[in-house]
């Protein structure tokens, strides 16, 4: 999981990934391409 400060590039990466907020903070899930995951902040 990356940690980034903006998730705008990481949600770019690939056509299936979401922008989902869970418990606070935001995060990058990819649910076919479990690798492209992020977290901000």
């Amino acid at each position: 999981m990356k940690v980034k400060n903006s998730l705008r590039s990481l949600k770019l990466r690939h056509r299936d990934c979401q922008v989902v907020r869970r418990k606070g903070r935001v995060y990058v899930i990819n649910k076919t391409q479990r690798r492209f995951k992020a977290r901000q902040g």
